[in-house]
């Protein structure tokens, strides 16, 4: 094979390679997939690197000898070995049980002539050291600027609400004509709640609604 491909190699050489004895570490690595295998069935496959590792560790190593953390991580990927996460996803939309008789003025059109044209709201959140963070924001379609936002820990019922009235208040403070605005968001109950929509009747602000999860970020 290596012939027909112009790459001359001596039969002995080829020999010699094929009977030399493995290499010290792909032993230990051999010793230690086999420990890290065990571990693993052992709790139902669910041990993901960090626990695999801190077991290991608990039992004095493998072979009386320690192993780094990456090594677990290292031969587990080349193994096919994962665990799994039991880290809850927020929900962050939840949709209204009441009748909600907003049309769908944008239709996933989302584009605006000019700013204060269209808004659309969302809320997100983001994982950090300390635990979940909720975003809620409002987004300017036209100039593809947040003109509001709020973050919390916690999903709170007026967090979305302090994201529309910073977006309000920032552009009347302004000057800016909101009239001709429409506000687009998800069915979520937070945009369904009698203080958000009088706050949007309050500033002459169209209200329009989507399916679920039906924003900029993911038309």
């Amino acid at each position: 094979m290596l012939n027909r491909a112009d790459v001359p190699i001596a039969p002995s050489t080829y020999y010699a390679a094929k009977t030399r004895p493995p290499s010290a570490r792909s032993v230990r690595d051999a010793e230690v997939i086999a420990a890290i295998t065990r571990v693993h069935e052992e709790n139902y496959g669910v041990y993901g690197i960090r626990k695999v590792w801190a077991q290991l560790g608990r039992e004095g190593g493998v072979g009386g000898h320690r192993v780094a953390r990456c090594t677990v991580g290292r031969l587990m990927k080349s193994a096919g070995l994962r665990g799994i996460s039991r880290v809850r996803v927020p929900r962050t939309t939840v949709r209204a049980t009441t009748p909600d008789s907003r049309p769908d003025l944008v239709n996933r059109e989302f584009a605006a002539p000019a700013a204060n044209r269209l808004w659309v709201a969302d809320i997100t959140y983001v994982r950090t050291c300390s635990g979940w963070v909720y975003a809620a924001f409002v987004l300017d379609v036209f100039s593809r600027r947040i003109v509001g936002w709020q973050l919390a820990q916690n999903l709170y019922t007026d967090l979305a609400l302090d994201a529309l009235n910073m977006g309000i208040w920032c552009r009347q403070r302004d000057g800016a004509d909101l009239s001709q605005l429409i506000h687009h968001s998800d069915r979520g109950v937070q945009y369904l709640a009698i203080r958000y929509t009088e706050r949007l009747a309050e500033a002459e602000v169209v209200a329009s609604v989507g399916s679920v999860s039906d924003s900029l970020l993911t038309g």
